[in-house]
């Protein structure tokens, strides 16, 4: 995250938690809930320009939310609060998706840098059951360290060595647990990677910091002579391969900041992920960025929202958006159109509701032009 969005985290709460929904189009082309033996594995098309149902062959595209509820991460409650997982999950494919984006914390499932938390691994099966039973395909983000608190004090003692093997053996651990599932969309690597470029202090392994929260985590804290390239390649490397220890059929990206990495970084990749927020009156700008990682694979915009803009900016945006992208993951936060609505009829509403609402209805209105 950049210094100028840090201003707006009470609008977002990390991106990922707040904020609704860019949410549309039925599971490749099932307008009714799915269930396990109705949904299908999702596949690079042959022409690397879009996704397809396997064995189906029908066009899939990614349409839906990164899911949070009033701020907290899923790991806060889905122990304790099973039901309100449940209910978002059925109000989304309600509301039109097809695709939730959920972040997983290290810290939550790894006892030590070899062990995995059996509880945690159980509630992700329960998640994949759900997903499955809803007929929403999951885009699961790993790795995450948003708040300070649940990062274990040695994993940011480990080496770069050791920490790799440490986030390896997480998503074999996971990978493990998801391999069998049809609702698995993807394996996202990591939430907003950076690669240092100068030597950083020991620890140093988090930016974009607000509050209790960080959006931004360092995959090393010395180049080492390395380029960026040199550095990012192998780490990509070692986390697919721990992934495809158990699962070689679900793809592989990674939840990239708007700077174009380049081509052999991307290229690493099964399709591309990238993180836009247009900004008022330039949405000529955030089109040329998404141009940039259009690089002979599916484009997924993994996050966008009317954070710096309007609704009508954004509308403009994700319009013509579709010329390079493939997919559109917006935010939900819990809170459903009809319940901002009656907010609004009651003058109850907040400036950050108002918002929200703002989006729900600008979703309502273009569903029908991304189906």
């Amino acid at each position: 995250m950049t210094h100028r969005r840090k201003g707006l985290y009470s609008f977002r709460m990390a991106r990922i938690f707040v904020v609704l929904i860019l949410a549309a189009l039925a599971s490749c082309g099932e307008q009714e809930p799915a269930d396990a033996t109705t949904m299908e594995r999702i596949a690079v098309a042959p022409d690397e320009r879009g996704f397809v149902c396997v064995p189906s062959g029908h066009p899939f595209h990614p349409w839906g939310n990164n899911y949070g509820n009033k701020g907290r991460l899923i790991e806060d409650y889905w122990g304790s609060d099973w039901p309100t997982v449940e209910r978002d999950f059925r109000e989304m494919k309600r509301m039109g998706a097809n695709t939730v984006r959920v972040h997983l914390q290290f810290g939550k499932f790894m006892v030590d840098p070899n062990k995995l938390n059996a509880d945690s691994l159980a509630r992700l099966g329960r998640l994949l059951k759900l997903a499955e039973e809803t007929g929403l395909y999951l885009d699961l983000t790993g790795l995450g360290c948003y708040r300070a608190s649940d990062v274990p004090v040695w994993y940011d003692r480990l080496s770069e060595a050791e920490r790799w093997r440490a986030q390896a053996r997480f998503w074999a651990g996971v990978a493990a647990q998801c391999a069998d599932s049809p609702a698995v969309f993807c394996y996202d690597l990591i939430n907003e990677p950076v690669i240092a470029t100068e030597k950083r202090k020991a620890g140093d392994w988090y930016s974009g910091a607000f509050g209790d929260y960080s959006f931004i985590q360092f995959i090393n804290l010395d180049p080492a002579g390395r380029t960026g390239e040199e550095i990012a390649v192998p780490w990509i490397s070692k986390m697919t391969e721990g992934i495809h220890k158990h699962d070689r059929k679900h793809l592989i990206t990674a939840g990239l900041l708007p700077f174009d990495p380049g081509r052999k970084i991307l290229g690493q990749f099964d399709f591309v992920s990238v993180h836009i927020y247009p900004k008022t009156g330039k949405t000529d700008q955030a089109l040329e960025t998404l141009r940039k990682f259009a690089v002979g694979k599916p484009v997924v915009i993994e996050e966008t929202f009317p954070l710096s803009c309007s609704a009508a900016d954004l509308k403009a945006f994700l319009l013509k958006s579709r010329d390079s992208a493939c997919g559109w993951i917006g935010h939900y936060n819990g809170e459903t159109l009809g319940e901002l609505e009656a907010l609004q009829a009651s003058k109850k509403i907040t400036l950050q509701q108002t918002i929200w609402l703002a989006w729900l209805e600008l979703f309502r209105e273009m569903g029908s032009q991304f189906s």
